[in-house]
């Protein structure tokens, strides 16, 4: 494995904060730090890590809230999402109150991501593939040579995103994990925003929504 991946989670809604960090020059990219920095600065740490960026799959409150705060501290840019999750930025501090997070501001991706745009976290390149469905402008960060896939909140293991969301749409949600996902191999695990993690083949053996099986 090129990559060292730590999982933490982060607000009440147990987001899945991801830890990628380059082995070969211990560089670190942190994905979707949604809140309780303190963890997981504790966590990178551990690791022996250093945190160079910060990467986004998308702007709902609990991936995205504790980005601004994040990259101040250590003076890191931010990558991602897609444009299309702009809205999802600028309403911040409203889903704040909302779900009654801590206080979120906004900010501005240093680069906001397009479909087959790439990434470096040290050595190690991510392809970055548009995802569009639980949010517009949502984004899933892949390693080939790591045969992994970082995908937000596009599809859990026995199910898949919401899209009762404001811009949400089911039916590009689907399309999404079926002709862009599900395509880079049944062997490709996948860490999702929420909950433990899969294989594309088994969730397209078995996940109800999106099963080559489903009804």
């Amino acid at each position: 494995m090129s990559l060292s991946v730590a999982i933490v989670p982060v607000t009440a809604f147990a987001q899945n904060c991801s830890i990628l960090m380059c082995n070969a020059t211990k560089a670190a990219a942190i994905v979707d730090p949604g809140g309780d920095i303190e963890r997981i600065l504790q966590q990178a740490d551990a690791m022996g890590a250093r945190v160079e960026k910060i990467l986004l799959t998308h702007a709902h409150i609990d991936h995205a809230g504790g980005t601004a705060e994040l990259a101040r501290r250590l003076s890191l840019p931010i990558e991602g999402p897609h444009e299309g999750d702009l809205f999802w930025i600028q309403g911040l501090p409203q889903q704040s109150a909302m779900f009654g997070f801590p206080q979120a501001e906004i900010f501005t991706p240093d680069r906001w991501l397009n479909d087959g745009d790439k990434v470096q976290v040290g050595g190690v390149e991510l392809d970055v593939i548009h995802c569009p469905g639980h949010t517009p402008g949502h984004v899933v960060f892949y390693s080939a040579a790591d045969q992994l896939a970082i995908v937000g909140d596009v599809i859990f293991q026995g199910s898949i995103g919401r899209t009762d969301f404001p811009k949400g749409n089911h039916a590009e949600l689907v399309s999404s994990i079926r002709d862009k996902l599900f395509p880079l191999g049944d062997d490709i695990t996948f860490i999702p925003g929420h909950g433990p993690e899969s294989t594309f083949g088994h969730e397209r053996r078995t996940n109800p929504f999106v099963s080559d099986h489903r009804g």
